[in-house]
Parts: structure tokens; C-alpha cells; sequence
């Protein structure tokens, strides 16, 4: 019952108290609404003592966000004063002032009251009430009154400043945030060697928690619970390598429970135990092949030390009831893991048979029911080669939540049968924004494309997974913008269609960064997105190559982006160049005071992912130069070399240059340097280059090659589309063919000295109106000579014309291509035809037919190079080949009989419940083809495959078919869905010129409509 000093204040405050209902929008205009703070003098926070202990501990947060914002504290106490405005704090049920309201029938809590996680704010007699249905519904209201007055949840982890006000008033409607969508929503902090490994040790170590010197201690985890609640998060996988939550530091529990947030821990890890615990003490006996122990071993519990549940099963029940039994002893809330994978994250060393891991999960569950009870939430996770007891019939119990996972690079592998009834423990999904593993580990910078991440969390929601959703952060700072996307989608996707996705980057930008630069902040935060989806930036020295034969090939000392094709590596360069410029603009006219944050939350990210792709354009530019003997090799190696210094300057500022050092060590790792397995051993194109275990700085791989030149000159010619050089290769260099329908119009001929003396060079054309410019020229090093087509003069037809280099006592015949065909008026519709190829982006369709209620959606920029098409409702049924819905590319070819058509497809896994994922294509009325996307490349199997590697490093599934075209002329190209879950990036008509390149060709010219 509330004390006599509760009673006769709420007298006053149920003699004033009223009612609203609207939608809180922001604070209120000065001197109307809810004197927070006003004329200097802040609102009393009062909050009952015997409320529950995160909401007590949240009061204190909002006293010193209202600091941060005004300079004045408002007072915490636990009596109403007699006076002046109140802030009252509490849980229904647990506050005896709240409930008093309630009673009186003057705050009307039935819109809240037994739901889970949410919130009420309303002014009740002049008097602003925040509550909510439990302990975490109080917290996020707070919390979100924190955000309205200007306190962003990255003003600690980003150094985001607070927004100064001197005064600040409420509105005093009745807000809610609603409950959440996903029950459970969360993170995983994971990978976090070298980054917040070396960093968390020295900030929180040391001085700072004396005797729990790794840094992973109560003191960290505070910053870690007060962030996540911050973004009405609940639920923690505590960080693993060489971690251990409850051993690190024994408040790490109480703190979790002091805050109110939910602990679990990863897939590999089972009731409550991270695996770190048993490695710590525990030392697996060794055996021979025939199983005998040839090394004997020891655990605390009697057993030999081997993490298996066949050999040392006794040990390892004992290992999970002391789990169990510490969770029933301090208290915590927490989701408990089932089953259990080998340790170090990988298959059971027992094998996969379902009855073994029946025999395991029913262990669990004794343990449950005997140490505290199985009504506690319990989760089991199909990751990886898990996913195979699911799909060969096995079952948990029908409470325990089974999490669905990606394929760790963003591509979830399964959803639940909707033909099937509910399983009544729900479903939940693991997601993945860093990766350790196969085909290549990327953790540096943030590589998520917001529109990826909807469209998958998308297809999760609108198939029934919403209990527990967890996303696997790496060292949680650097991922803060693809973190918040993932859980404000997880707490109301309806708030999120795909149409507002440009509008949450603004909202997100002006949060942290104020409304004047946030729409240039979002729109370079957007393009950094799209521009990194293409592929991570540890992959840039990598080159996968699909053989006709279907194997693949991996190069670690190759370029994906062609040095040739299309000038692929320099468009793709200049684009992040631009991109770069544009935020340093943003950067100059920033205030001071958010120029750390910017520099955490975008320019960092942005400048060196620019900078690495130009130090990759010149090393690669530098090898292939080299190759060719150019002088010009010398000089692309010292700029390879001083761009990076330019990536280690950059770290260097990030460790010491920004917010006062705070972040020193963060920035420690390694991205230029994978695959030299030379250096690092077999590990090496997939793992971070480390040597005897320890981060090193970066160097650069491929190393980059310097030429001892002759000093007399020699020529060289090398054309646009070639990685060959003249005179040294066969035959005469012919340049990509001229068309007047090429979307880029000039091709180029460089003309570079092999060795030290300058030389003049001329060039003549064998027409008037192939035009080259410069005719000629002083060559140091090289000339790069512009060819272009006088379109006004050339026939009609096709005509091969020679452009001659001469110089240096040499001389070199290109031949010029010229088509210039003629086109009746009829056949000017859609894309034309140009250079061998016509390239389309799937969302440039001339029509798009629906079939009944499913049609191909828009996503915008899910693509490589544009949106992404893909059928919706997304949990439509699969239709006949040639029955659903369809899109048209009309388009103009010069060329007939076969062509190849391309399909670039997001590399989905197979989802649905069938043999995998299929579209249909075909040309004008024949039948459609069929195409298994992930049977063709092995994307539905249970393992991660060298298919798998190659579409997810790439980030495209290319499937081919083969068409004959009776005639030039006007055709049609049809896109047919079959399954939903397929979505269409980009088509390429091959018909006979098509150049390897990574992102395929630039699309096509249109004819005007």
C-alpha cells in the first residue's frame, strides 16, 4: 500500500487527472505540454523503491539524459513532492503509485495491462505517468522519452552528442509503443578478436574491475544492456571466443538481471554453459583411430574431457545441470539452448544420427524438469548441419522454440511448412551481419544492404517466425545501423514496408545527426550500402570462376571486377571515390561536436572502404601492367603502397584521433591481406590473416611488382576490352564493337613505352569518320588515345576499319568494328542490342502481368547494380511453368539463332518445403524453360558448398538457358515466376559479344517510348 505522503499527494494529482489518446509526435512547443524542464528547473523522476530493478535503475538513466540534454538534473525520489511537476516511473502491479491511479480509475491501463513489453505514457493530472504491463514495457518508455528530447541510443557506443534545449515539454496524450511482433529479439556479439578483444581489456580491464582484468566484466556488459534496452532489445548471446559470461566476472549475471535483460547463449552452446567453460577446465582424452584412449584425460566432473555426448555422456549431464542450477540460484531470466554441436562451432564429433540427438535434447529436459522446470523458455537451433534432423523428420517438444538460420551470409535457409499446423512453441530466426567462415570471414566494416535484410526479415514475419529473433553483431560497434534496422523491424514490421526503407535512413541520420544533414547523410549511408552489398570488401582479391564442367576455381590473386571488361574496377572505383567525397563534404560542415560520431557511424566505413578499392584498382592495374612490361607499372606500385598507409592512417585515427582515444585497439582488423597462404598456411582464403595467433597489420596481397626497364624505348598497344598487349600477342587487336546503341560510345587504345626513353607515337585512321583523339603524342609512359564513331558519316552496315600506332621504330594495326545497321520503324521498341549483348535490369520490365493476386514486386536497390523483382505475397503458392505471373523486356535484336540468357538472382537458399527454388524463362510464344536455381548450384543441400561459396561471395546466382531466334527483328523476353522467394536482379541476352566481367554488362540503351 502506498505510505500516508503517496496518499495525500495523489489526492491532488486523481483530483486533476483527464484522459487523451493520440500518437505521441516529438516534444511539445515551449510553454505548452509537460514541463520537463522549464526556466531552469527540471520535473521531480519519482519512482516507488519497491518497483522492480531495472525501472528503479532506468529513473537514474533518465536523470541523466535530461542532464545531458539542459544541464540541470531533475531530482529521484520515491515520495511525490508537494509541488512542482512530476515524472512518475513504474511497473503495473509492482508501483504502489501507479496502481493507485488505476484503482481511481484515472489512468486506464486495459489497453496494457497483461500484455508483454508495453508501454503507456499519458499526463494524468498534470503529472506525466510512464508505465508499462511488466518491467521491460516501463523501461522502453522511458527510454523512448530519452530519444524524443534529443538522447540517441548510440550516444555512448557512437559518441553521439546529446541535442542541447534549455527548455522541454511533453506532449501529454496517451502514447503506447505497442507490444513487439517478436517476442524475444536480440544480439549475438561474437567474432570479437581482434577488435573489441583488444579493445574491452584495456578500457574495462585493468583499474577498472580489479580481478576480472579480459574486459568482458560487469562494467562492459552494463554499456552493452543499457544500449540494447536503449533499442528495445531483450535478449543477449554473451560473447564466446575465449569468453566465458558467468566466469568472467560473477556480476555479469546479476547485472543482466539488474537491467532486466534476457541471457542465452549461442547454438553451440546448451543450458546455460558457454563452451569456454568446459575448455577451461576440461582436457579431452586423446584416442587412436580405433577409438582406444592413447592420452588419458580429465574433467571436473569425472569424465575424460572429450566434449562427446556418446563417450563421455555422464560428464557432460553433470557439466549442464551446473548451468541449470546457477540459473536457478541467481535468478536470471533466460532462454535456455538445447541440443548441442561439436566444440569450436562445428559438426558432432558423434555424428549426426537423429536418435543420438534425441538422446540428447531428452537429457536436457530431465535436467529441466529435476533443477527447475521445463516451463522456462528453451530454444533449439538449426544451424548449419543441424538443419538435417529437421528435414529428415525429427521433432522437439512442442514448447521449445525452433530458430530457423541464415546461411550466415543473409540468405535464411528454411521457413516453416505452412501446410503443416503451427508448432505451438513458435519460431525464430538467427541472422547473420558478420561471419567467420567459409568463403571468406568478414568482420572489418559493415557490409549489410538494409534492402536484403527487409526482404528476408520480410519472408521470416509473413511465414509465422516471430518468437525469437537474434542477429550475430561481431563486435556490435561497427554494425549499429543494420543492428537497429534488425530490431526495429523485429518490434513492428508493419511500420516498415519496403516503400519506407529511404525514409527509416533519414529518421535514423537525424536522430544521431539533427534534420539539416540528414538527408545527405542517409542518402551516402544508402549508397555505402549498396555499393558494399556488391561483394565484401575482404573478397576483392579474390576471383571465383564458374567452369563450363560446373566446378569452380578460386584465384586469391585476382580481381572479381574486370580490369577490362566494360572498365568494370575503374567504374566501380570512381563510385566509391564519389561516394568518399561526398561524405568528407558532409564531414566539413558538421558541427565539432559530431564529427567523432560521424567519423564512427559513416566516414570511417565509407573513406576506407573507398580507399581499399582504390589501393585494389591499383594493384591489380599494377600486376596486370607489370605483365605487359608497362613503365607505368612503377608508379601504380607506389600508389598501391601509399593507399595503404592511407588504410593504416585512417585506423590509427579511429584508435587515437576521435573521442579522446576511447577507442583505442578498436580498429585493429585485418581485411587486405587474405588468402597468401604462403604466410598464413591452408586457412588462409577463408580465415583472418593472423601468424602464431596474433592479429598482424595488414599487408598487401598480392604483393605488388616493380620492373628493372631497359632504357631504350619499345612500344606497346593494348585495347579497350583485352588484357593482352602488341606487338607481342597473335594476330591483330580488334576493339569491342562500335554500335550507335552502346550505352557508352568511345573505346580506347593505350599506347605505353616498355622502357625508359621517351618516344612520339602517331595514329592514322583508315576513315574519315573513326575519330581518335589525341592523334598523337610525347609518350613517358603511356598515352591512353580515345576512339569514337562520326555516326552521321559511317554506312549502314557492318565495316572493319583499321586505326594504325606507330612509334618508337614500330607500328600496330587495330581494327575497328563498326555496326550501324538499319532499323525499320517497327522495330524500335524496348532495349536494343549493342556490342553482342542486350543487358536489363529487372526492374526496367515493359510490362508486368500479375496472375490473380500474385505479381513480381519492386524492391528497390536489392540488386547488384538495381532493384531487386521478386513475386509477391511472398508465402504465394508455387505455380505451373507458364501459369504465373510474368515479367516482359521487350527488346531489338540484329542478331538470330542461339543466344544465351543470363539470370542474375539473389543467391537464395531453398526456402519452401519443395526440391528447391525455380523461375521460368522464355522468348516470344515458345515454352517456358524451367530452372532449379538451387538445385543447379547445390544451394539447397544441407552443407556449405564451393556452389554455395561462389553465389554468396558473389552475391548473385547466375543460371543460364539457351534460346533459338528465328529472325532479327522485335522479340520479347518473358520472366515467369514458379516459386516465390526468387528474386530477380538483372538479365543478359548473349548473342555472341558478351565480355566476362563481375557485375555484367552496363544495361542497354532503350528506344524512347
Amino acid at each position: 500500500m502506498p505510505s500516508e505522503v503517496h496518499r495525500r499527494a495523489f489526492l491532488q494529482v486523481l483530483a486533476l487527472a483527464g484522459a487523451g489518446s493520440a500518437a505521441l509526435p516529438g516534444l511539445a512547443e515551449a510553454g505548452t505540454g509537460f514541463p520537463l524542464v522549464s526556466r531552469g528547473k527540471a520535473a521531480t523522476i519519482v519512482v516507488s523503491s519497491g518497483d522492480l530493478p531495472g525501472v528503479r535503475r532506468v529513473a537514474g538513466d533518465l536523470a541523466d539524459d535530461v542532464e545531458r540534454v539542459t544541464g540541470v538534473r531533475p531530482a529521484v525520489s520515491d515520495v511525490v513532492p508537494a509541488e512542482g511537476p512530476v515524472v512518475l516511473v513504474g511497473t503495473l502491479g509492482h508501483s504502489p503509485l501507479v496502481d493507485y491511479l488505476v484503482r481511481a480509475g484515472r489512468l486506464d491501463v486495459s489497453g496494457i495491462a497483461g500484455k508483454w513489453e508495453t508501454s503507456l505514457s499519458q499526463v494524468v493530472g498534470g503529472k506525466l505517468v510512464l508505465t508499462g504491463s511488466d518491467q521491460r514495457g516501463v523501461i522502453y518508455g522511458v527510454y523512448e522519452i530519452s530519444r524524443r528530447i534529443g538522447v540517441s541510443p548510440w550516444y555512448w557506443w557512437a559518441d553521439v552528442p546529446p541535442r542541447r534545449s534549455t527548455e522541454l515539454y511533453l506532449p501529454g496524450e496517451r502514447f503506447s509503443l505497442g507490444t513487439p511482433h517478436v517476442k524475444y529479439r536480440g544480439f549475438f556479439i561474437n567474432d570479437e578478436n581482434p577488435a573489441l578483444g583488444t579493445w574491452a581489456p584495456a578500457y574495462f580491464g585493468p583499474g577498472k574491475a580489479p580481478g576480472f582484468p579480459n574486459g568482458f566484466n560487469h562494467l562492459f556488459f552494463a554499456k552493452v544492456f543499457e544500449t540494447m534496452l536503449r533499442l528495445r532489445a531483450n535478449y543477449l548471446w554473451p560473447a564466446v571466443w575465449g569468453r566465458a559470461f558467468a566466469e568472467d566476472d560473477p556480476l555479469n549475471h546479476a547485472t543482466a538481471k539488474e537491467y532486466g535483460v534476457v541471457m542465452g547463449t549461442s547454438h553451440e552452446a546448451p543450458m546455460m554453459r558457454g563452451i569456454e567453460e568446459w575448455n577451461r577446465h576440461a582436457v579431452p582424452a586423446v584416442r587412436d583411430s580405433a577409438g582406444t584412449i592413447t592420452t588419458p584425460g580429465h574433467d571436473p566432473y569425472g569424465g575424460t574431457g572429450e566434449w562427446s555426448f556418446r563417450r563421455n555422456g555422464e560428464a557432460i549431464k553433470a557439466y549442464w545441470t551446473d548451468g541449470i542450477r546457477r540459473m536457478a540460484r541467481e535468478g536470471f531470466e533466460g532462454v535456455v539452448t538445447l541440443g548441442m554441436r561439436g566444440n569450436g562451432d562445428v559438426s558432432l564429433p558423434d555424428g549426426d544420427g537423429i536418435e543420438l540427438m534425441r538422446e540428447i535434447i531428452a537429457a536436457e529436459r530431465d535436467i529441466l524438469a529435476r533443477e527447475l522446470s521445463t516451463d522456462v523458455p528453451q530454444v533449439w537451433t538449426l544451424y548449419k548441419e543441424v538443419l538435417r534432423y529437421w528435414a529428415q523428420g525429427l521433432r522437439p517438444p512442442d514448447d521449445v522454440i525452433v530458430v530457423f538460420t541464415d546461411d550466415n551470409w543473409g540468405n535464411i535457409r528454411k521457413h516453416p511448412d505452412l501446410s503443416l499446423p503451427p508448432h505451438p512453441g513458435g519460431y525464430g530466426l538467427y541472422y547473420h551481419f558478420d561471419y567467420v567462415g567459409g568463403g571468406r570471414n568478414y568482420k572489418w566494416v559493415d557490409t549489410a544492404l538494409i534492402a536484403n535484410t527487409w526482404e528476408q526479415l520480410h519472408q521470416a514475419s509473413a511465414y509465422g517466425n516471430d518468437r525469437l529473433w537474434v542477429a550475430n553483431v561481431g563486435d556490435m560497434k561497427g554494425n549499429e545501423l543494420p543492428l537497429q534496422f534488425f530490431l526495429d523491424y523485429a518490434w513492428n514490421p508493419s511500420a516498415l514496408p519496403a516503400e519506407r526503407l529511404s525514409t527509416w535512413e533519414r529518421e535514423f541520420a537525424a536522430e544521431n545527426f539533427g534534420a539539416a544533414p540528414a538527408s545527405d547523410i542517409a542518402s551516402v549511408l544508402h549508397d555505402y550500402g549498396r555499393l558494399q552489398s556488391r561483394r565484401k570488401p575482404e573478397l576483392l582479391n579474390r576471383r571465383i570462376t564458374l567452369h563450363p564442367d560446373g566446378t569452380i576455381g578460386y584465384d586469391d590473386q585476382a580481381t572479381p571486377f574486370s580490369l577490362v571488361g566494360y572498365r568494370e574496377l575503374d567504374r566501380v572505383t570512381t563510385e566509391w571515390q564519389d561516394l568518399a567525397a561526398r561524405a568528407a563534404k558532409i564531414a566539413a560542415r558538421l558541427p565539432s561536436a559530431y564529427r567523432d560520431a560521424f567519423y564512427e557511424l559513416v566516414s570511417y566505413e565509407v573513406t576506407a572502404s573507398a580507399n581499399l578499392y582504390a589501393l585494389r584498382r591499383a594493384e591489380f592495374t599494377n600486376l596486370l601492367y607489370a605483365a605487359q612490361g608497362r613503365a607505368s607499372a612503377n608508379g601504380l606500385a607506389a600508389v598501391t603502397e601509399a593507399r595503404f598507409a592511407d588504410d593504416l592512417a585512417l585506423a590509427a585515427k579511429y584508435n587515437t584521433g576521435i573521442a579522446g582515444g576511447k577507442w583505442q585497439g578498436f580498429q585493429t582488423q585485418p581485411h587486405i591481406d587474405y588468402g597468401d597462404i604462403a604466410r598464413y598456411g591452408p586457412n588462409a582464403p577463408w580465415q583472418q590473416p593472423e601468424l602464431d595467433n596474433v592479429a598482424l597489420p595488414d599487408v598487401i596481397f598480392p604483393a605488388v611488382r616493380r620492373l628493372d626497364l631497359p632504357t631504350a624505348a619499345e612500344l606497346g598497344v593494348a585495347v579497350d576490352g583485352s588484357e593482352q598487349w602488341w606487338p607481342s600477342a597473335p594476330g591483330r587487336p580488334v576493339l569491342p564493337e562500335f554500335s550507335p546503341y552502346q550505352s557508352a560510345p568511345a573505346q580506347y587504345i593505350d599506347v605505353f613505352n616498355r622502357g625508359r626513353t621517351p618516344f612520339r607515337c602517331t595514329v592514322s585512321a583508315g576513315a574519315p569518320w573513326v575519330v581518335v583523339e589525341p592523334r598523337g603524342g610525347r609518350v613517358e609512359e603511356e598515352l591512353r588515345m580515345t576512339v569514337r564513331i562520326d555516326w552521321a558519316r559511317a554506312p549502314k552496315g557492318t565495316s572493319t576499319v583499321p586505326v594504325t600506332v606507330s612509334g618508337a621504330g614500330r607500328s600496330v594495326a587495330v581494327d575497328a568494328v563498326v555496326r550501324n545497321p538499319v532499323v525499320p520503324a517497327s522495330w524500335r521498341r524496348g532495349f536494343v542490342e549493342a556490342g553482342g549483348y542486350v543487358s536489363m535490369e529487372a526492374e526496367h520490365c515493359s510490362a508486368n502481368v500479375g496472375a490473380g493476386p500474385v505479381s513480381w514486386r519492386r524492391i528497390p536497390d536489392l540488386g547488384r547494380t538495381g532493384a531487386g523483382m521478386t513475386p509477391f505475397p511472398v508465402t504465394a503458392a508455387s505455380r505451373a511453368s507458364g501459369a504465373g505471373p510474368r515479367l516482359e523486356y521487350r527488346m531489338t535484336l540484329f542478331t538470330a539463332g542461339p543466344v544465351t540468357v543470363w539470370a542474375y538472382l539473389s543467391p537464395r537458399s531453398n526456402v519452401l518445403q519443395g526440391d528447391g527454388l525455380r523461375y521460368a524463362v522464355s522468348f516470344d510464344d515458345a515454352a517456358p524453360q524451367v530452372v532449379n536455381i538451387t538445385k543447379a548450384t547445390g544451394a539447397d543441400d544441407m552443407t556449405m558448398n564451393r556452389q554455395w561459396e561462389r553465389t554468396t561471395s558473389d552475391n548473385v546466382n547466375l543460371t543460364s538457358t539457351r534460346h533459338e531466334v528465328a529472325a532479327p527483328g522485335p522479340h520479347v523476353l518473358k520472366a515467369w515466376m514458379v516459386d516465390p522467394a526468387v528474386v530477380l536482379q538483372k538479365l543478359v541476352v548473349d548473342t555472341g559479344g558478351l565480355r566476362p566481367s563481375y557485375l555484367g554488362p552496363p544495361e542497354s540503351m532503350r528506344w524512347p517510348s
